[in-house]
């Protein structure tokens, strides 16, 4: 993921291991190693180049204090992991989570300040421990230095899409009345009850029967009797399941690129998020529970026109996709360019994209 070589900023990726924390700093990573942009900040010469991201664990008590307030935030971690927090420290660190925002704020601190600092998700302590605090807008945080963003970043580079289209060219065939369905499952606020899973096998079945195509994706919180009747449903109805390496390539991206409306669960709000990126009709499929942070979550996607309720129907209509983790790459580079000018340009056969995008 990170360019080992020698020319280019430094970018550490950290997260504690939360695949939904993971996913969001692997795209804004990968949004800012965007040709365009990295021959913006290639000039920079950076330190403590990585070859894979960093997963970060600290333990209690300290996970039960406040992110500012922790003594000797070092000592929270397993030694393998304390090992790899050492200097020489990266052009940019770019972290999610609550339980990141330690090492974030340490970071800064241990730098002297010429590490980037950027978190993301909300660490319930001051915006200004950070450089860049990137937190969705539903999350009502303020502050010069926070960018609010509508949903969580996501990023599907044209290499990726590309590569997703060849893999997958059929589905080109296959546009109009295209649905890809995405599952989510079980969280604190949620749960994908049989009641819901009932509603939801019905309304599908029924449009299948109107010509609707259907692509059926589950995801890690999927509850396995759930996965397992949607599985079937797509059997009795000639839709495509996708759940694991079991079923074949990971078809996630083309059938995003090649599908004409999303049907998605409530639950996750990356995934929400990853069909509006697309500019996807995005009709949201309630779940059993509910809580203020994402009714918040919701209201925004449909304020900003990317979404509506599934109530069995399906519709059709355009937005502004949601490009959220372009725009926290866009701050970076602003914020980098402030402090690395960029030299006289006739240096710019030197600058080479990030090993990353290979």
């Amino acid at each position: 993921m990170f360019g080992p070589g020698p020319l280019g900023p430094s970018v550490w990726a950290v997260s504690d291991g939360r695949a939904g924390n993971a996913a969001q700093v692997r795209a804004v990573v990968h949004a800012l190693g965007e040709t365009r942009r990295w021959m913006k900040i290639g000039h920079i010469a950076g330190e403590a180049h990585r070859s894979d991201p960093i997963v970060l664990t600290p333990r209690m008590p300290w996970t039960w204090l406040p992110a500012d307030n922790w003594p000797s935030p070092l000592s929270a971690l397993p030694a393998d992991q304390r090992a790899q927090l050492q200097a020489p420290w990266p052009t940019v660190w770019i972290a999610a989570g609550r339980r990141s925002a330690a090492f974030t704020r340490a970071v800064r601190e241990w730098s002297g300040g010429r590490t980037l600092t950027v978190q993301i998700l909300d660490p319930h302590i001051s915006p200004d421990n950070f450089d860049l605090l990137v937190t969705p807008k539903h999350d009502g945080v303020t502050g010069p230095n926070v960018i609010q963003t509508v949903g969580s970043p996501s990023y599907f580079s044209p290499h990726a899409i590309e590569e997703a289209a060849q893999a997958f060219a059929d589905l080109a065939d296959e546009r109009g009345k295209s649905a890809i369905v995405i599952l989510g499952g079980n969280s604190k606020a949620h749960a994908f009850t049989e009641s819901a899973a009932d509603r939801l096998d019905s309304q599908l079945r029924t449009l299948a029967g109107q010509g609707w195509r259907l692509r059926i994706t589950a995801s890690r919180r999927t509850p396995d009797p759930i996965r397992a009747r949607f599985r079937r449903m797509a059997d009795d109805i000639g839709a495509l399941f996708w759940s694991g390496t079991e079923d074949g390539p990971n078809p996630y991206i083309a059938w995003l690129t090649f599908s004409d409306v999303a049907i998605v669960t409530e639950d996750s709000a990356n995934m929400l998020s990853d069909a509006a990126w697309h500019g996807l009709p995005l009709h949201i499929v309630k779940l059993e529970g509910r809580s203020e942070k994402f009714d918040k979550l919701h209201d925004s996607l449909i304020a900003h026109g990317a979404a509506r309720w599934f109530d069995g129907t399906l519709e059709t209509w355009t937005y502004a996709p949601l490009r959220e983790a372009d725009r926290v790459a866009d701050a970076i580079v602003d914020k980098l360019l402030e402090r690395y000018p960029q030299p006289d340009m006739g240096q710019s056969d030197r600058v080479a994209a990030p090993d990353w995008l290979s």
